[in-house]
């Protein structure tokens, strides 16, 4: 017999492996939104409806998105680390069926939650802000991803049955988090921006050098002199900023917004 909904967290052995999935899903829930609609479809972004000064800076857009990444990492981690510790529990009757389906769960949840929250209450992005009919779009992500996904994963929870495929499913999960999250952190396609952080002690001269080694042009500088944002139309010649006292170099969406955040502090 399997695990079902009444009964899952009355096992203390699944009650780990149980969290497991809510946690991984709705990591995979924002990585999936992250990748598919703020980069490769580019329907907006997580602040795109907060047009008061300075949210209208895309590099502050950017920024917010960088953020949104970063929590969906420490919640997908937090599942990978509730996985360890209940991965004895995947031996019992239904524990691999119990993950996948919390993880289905959690991914609509995610999805939910976002519509209800970001969407209707907030305000502060729609799934699709270029249609003519923005209600369509959201209730068609809210319905599809969110309420079938969780519905799916709750009827495969209550059913009866065996394993689904015991290590298999579960290195499909892990592999699914441990590829979406740097997928999800890679850059907008198309945009030539690069966040530096340069080392404390690193004069003016040796920025400015650098920034001239890379044919860099400066779009915007922290007040304390060490976080730079350029545009490199070349971006393999970002790494000779290095040489010139940097830090960090990226243009990843969770490392801009890090450093960003990092600046504003100590200004």
């Amino acid at each position: 017999m399997g695990v079902r909904q009444s009964d899952a967290f009355a096992i203390p052995a699944l009650r780990s492996l149980g969290w497991a999935g809510y946690l991984l899903g709705f990591g995979l829930g924002g990585f999936f939104d992250g990748i598919l609609l703020h980069q490769i479809l580019q329907w907006h972004h997580l602040l795109s409806l907060v047009t008061r000064p300075p949210f209208q800076d895309i590099r502050l857009q950017i920024m917010a998105d960088g953020f949104f990444h970063l929590l969906m990492y420490v919640i997908a981690f937090a599942g990978l680390w509730k996985l360890w510790r209940g991965r004895h529990s995947l031996a019992a009757v239904g524990g691999d069926r119990l993950l996948l389906a919390n993880a289905l769960i959690g991914f609509g949840a995610w999805h939910m939650l976002d519509g209800v929250l970001s969407h209707w209450v907030l305000g502060i992005h729609r799934i699709r802000l270029d249609s003519e009919n923005v209600l369509f779009w959201d209730a068609l992500w809210f319905l599809v991803f969110g309420v079938a996904v969780a519905a799916l994963g709750w009827w495969l929870r209550r059913g009866d049955g065996g394993a689904l495929g015991g290590k298999a499913s579960v290195a499909m999960l892990v592999a699914a988090v441990l590829v979406g999250g740097p997928v999800a952190a890679l850059p907008p396609p198309n945009v030539n921006t690069v966040m530096v952080f340069f080392k404390p002690g690193t004069t003016p001269a040796q920025v400015f050098a650098g920034i001239e080694a890379v044919d860099g042009r400066i779009l915007w500088s922290a007040p304390s002199g060490d976080v730079w944002a350029l545009d490199v139309r070349d971006q393999t010649r970002t790494g000779q900023l290095y040489r010139h006292g940097a830090w960090v170099v990226s243009n990843s969406a969770w490392v801009a917004g890090c450093l960003a955040w990092t600046s504003a502090k100590g200004s």
